[in-house]
């Protein structure tokens, strides 16, 4: 199974780059329940703590608020929120829907940046 990729405190210069600003934004309260990525997901953890176990026994992940994470599409694994999260995301590479829902939000937050 392809690995979760963790990268802590990326430049503001990538994070610019990527558009982190303009992604949508998800929080969830201290919990554990399982996940399956249907799209690759690039995630720049804003607040919190995470745990993420691999379905396949590779090793557990953790990532916390300034980190910049990738989830591969196929991805399968238990999250562990041990700190409340809120993480800006952006779905490519997989399920067709949820990647242009996450490509309207963005669309529309750059709008609002704009027009404020």
């Amino acid at each position: 199974m392809k690995q979760i990729t963790v990268e802590t405190n990326p430049s503001q210069e990538k994070l610019n780059k990527l558009g982190v600003k303009h992604w949508p934004t998800w929080q969830k309260e201290v919990a554990v329940f399982p996940w399956s990525f249907i799209t690759t997901e690039q995630a720049y953890i804003l607040e919190g703590e995470c745990v993420m176990t691999p379905e396949d026994g590779s090793p557990a992940v953790t990532f916390k608020a300034g980190d910049l994470v990738v989830f591969p599409n196929g991805f399968k694994g238990t999250w562990e929120v041990k700190k409340p999260l809120k993480k800006q995301f952006k779905h490519a590479n997989g399920n067709f829907a949820k990647c242009f829902l996450c490509r309207v939000k963005i669309l529309v937050n750059r709008v609002k940046s704009i027009f404020g």
